[in-house]
């Protein structure tokens, strides 16, 4: 299972690096600012593909995306370099789906042209004119084009997105 696997949480954040022999964290924000946290909610970070919470003890802003962030339980340099490039994720709230985003097919399970499971889609970048999912895979990560040319079939009920992967991908 991919560190997405469970579809009620969004993808806010990127665990950047430690801050400090104490376990503060620098966070890196994706799709939100900073003050748009809410503190008060835990923060998801995965640990052998399961999501596990994470109070905010303290939290400063640093620039346009970033804060310095203290989470509980994390209390070493050892502990922060643990989690250091590990991506962050939140509760998510109803007012943050919207069907028609790609967005969407973050969690859903990638097969191949072959009925071979790939993976679990992990991030979905919509760069204009080329959008990308992200699935991560036995071999690693990879990032593949969402094209409709390359979409076999679409099962939202089971949350299954089968296309043909271009060769040299996985």
């Amino acid at each position: 299972m991919s560190e997405a696997g469970d579809s009620n949480l969004r993808r806010i954040a990127q665990v950047l690096k430690s801050n400090g022999t104490d376990g503060e964290i620098v966070m890196g924000f994706r799709d939100m600012s900073p003050e748009d946290l809410d503190v008060r909610e835990p923060v998801f970070i995965h640990f052998d593909g399961l999501p596990v919470p994470f109070f905010i003890e303290s939290f400063e802003r640093r620039g346009n995306g970033r804060a310095l962030v203290h989470l509980t339980g994390i209390r070493s340099l050892d502990d922060a370099e643990e989690i250091a490039g590990r991506a962050v994720y939140i509760r998510q709230t109803e007012e943050d789906e919207d069907p028609d985003s790609l967005s969407a097919l973050i969690g859903w399970t990638l097969y191949d042209e072959s009925l071979n499971e790939v993976g679990v889609i992990s991030d979905v970048f919509d760069i204009p004119g080329n959008p990308c999912i992200e699935a991560g895979t036995l071999v690693g990560t990879v990032m593949i084009p969402l094209h409709e040319d390359l979409i076999i079939s679409v099962d939202e009920d089971n949350r299954i997105l089968t296309m043909t992967i271009p060769e040299g991908l996985i």
